[in-house]
């Protein structure tokens, strides 16, 4: 199947508690074999299953063996560990949903292994329909109990219909729009993207501007302001938690128990990488209550950012820093593949690289407008060109402000290697960006 991932991405890692989001389908079962998961782990988490069509069969190592349908809630806690699978149901035809996380909080992480079940009503206000599966929205609270304070509810428009919602302003917002042509508080979101809208306001406004039917997915909570390490299937706080819960998954402990029921085997951990996973944390407060520009899906993403033909420029390009900025810090950001650029505890900027053998491949830079002119594009690059080098690898400058920037210092230009075509190819690949002459 394919897989869209709106959260966690460069744009932003989470919407409250919310800290992963795929969007899937629809696909013909038969025409692809549907989805079958083998039992494979979880810890500090709560997988929140949702269907928009299809039937997908639930088992874990608490014992549980429920039936996921449209339109019902499977929320499934595994704090210290838990371990489940999912398997598409014979009868299954068309197969479309989410698949949603909520990232647990430091004193709750170690929480016991949990599963709840919930049919929402739905409820009709201004030409739209609400499901409200977590929190509350339109007048209905779900019973489901959380962690944190959360909201999530499916929400279908009639062509043309307008609806104000009142909402918590202390909540963030993310849309996930699934199908139409719907906008947020003015601002268009397109099908497989998330739209974004920051604390403040006790309203938000969707709009279905087409002549069909439109259905989104809003998620929303208060700024989750710890820190979070996520892999594979663990979120954590450290590189070291994942050491021991990929241990304790190999060696089958007690921590995650046993699914029983699965026809098979259940999923081997892939190898941990040869690099320290660093905390994953979210761009800079807004202070306004502006939708903010989609955030794409990976799909979209990697489309944009190939680099030769496309403007993939630093908005920062002066060589000197403004003595007033403080004190910037450029480090490496393994598990995203990236060079961030920080300044005071916040990522304004980035240069992100892909690694084939010996070469480093930079296909994408970007600086936050709200510190261009300051340097600090350059010492982005500067640095993360420097630690390249002494790590023994060859730069490959697809990236044209990494390939200016080359230029104006020529120290880097023994280290850096020609872009050919059969490496665009391979960058495309790696992307998931359609190939192009």
């Amino acid at each position: 199947m394919r897989v869209r991932r709106t959260i966690p991405q460069r744009a932003r890692t989470l919407i409250g508690a919310w800290c992963f989001a795929d969007h899937y389908g629809p696909v013909e079962v038969p025409a692809t074999s549907g989805m079958d998961l083998p039992p494979h782990p979880h810890t500090g988490l709560q997988t929140v299953s949702w269907l928009f069509s299809g039937t997908i069969e639930h088992r874990d190592s608490l014992g549980t063996h429920s039936i996921v349908r449209a339109g019902e809630l499977n929320l499934m806690t595994g704090g210290h560990g838990i371990a489940h699978s999912e398997v598409s149901t014979p009868d299954t035809r068309i197969l479309h949903g989410v698949q949603l996380w909520v990232a647990l909080p430091d004193a709750d992480r170690d929480a016991g292994r949990d599963f709840q079940h919930h049919v929402p009503e739905p409820v009709r206000i201004d030409g739209a329909e609400l499901r409200v599966f977590l929190g509350s929205l339109g007048g209905e609270t779900s019973p489901v109990r959380t962690f944190t304070p959360l909201l999530g509810a499916q929400i279908d428009l009639e062509p043309h219909a307008t609806v104000t919602l009142s909402v918590d302003p202390v909540f963030e917002h993310g849309l996930l729009v699934d199908a139409g042509d719907v906008s947020l508080d003015g601002t268009a979101v397109p099908p497989a993207e998330l739209g974004y809208l920051a604390p403040g306001a006790g309203t938000l406004t969707l709009a279905n501007r087409s002549d069909g039917p439109a259905r989104a997915v809003l998620l929303g909570g208060p700024p989750f302001e710890e820190e979070i390490v996520m892999w594979w299937n663990f979120v954590v706080r450290d590189h070291e938690e994942i050491l021991r819960a990929r241990e304790d998954w190999e060696n089958a402990s007690d921590r995650f128990g046993t699914v029983e029921g699965y026809d098979g085997s259940r999923l081997p951990a892939p190898p941990v990488p040869d690099v320290v996973i660093t905390p994953r944390r979210n761009p800079p407060r807004r202070t306004d209550r502006a939708a903010e520009e989609p955030a794409g899906t990976t799909a979209g993403d990697a489309a944009n950012t190939t680099g030769n033909t496309t403007d993939d420029t630093a908005r920062d390009t002066s060589e000197t820093a403004d003595p007033a900025v403080g004190d910037p810090v450029v480090r490496r950001v393994d598990a995203e593949r990236l060079y961030e650029i920080v300044l005071d505890g916040v990522r304004v900027g980035l240069t992100a690289f892909r690694d084939r053998g010996g070469e480093r491949i930079f296909h994408h830079t970007e600086v936050s407008k709200d510190v261009s002119g300051r340097g600090l594009a350059s010492r982005l690059a500067e640095q993360a060109l420097t630690d390249t080098r002494a790590a023994g690898r060859r730069i490959v400058p697809v990236c044209p402000y990494i390939a200016r920037f080359i230029e104006r210092h020529p120290e880097f230009s023994d280290a850096a290697d020609p872009v050919t075509p059969e490496l665009l190819r391979w960058l495309r690949s790696e992307l998931g960006a359609p190939d192009r002459d």
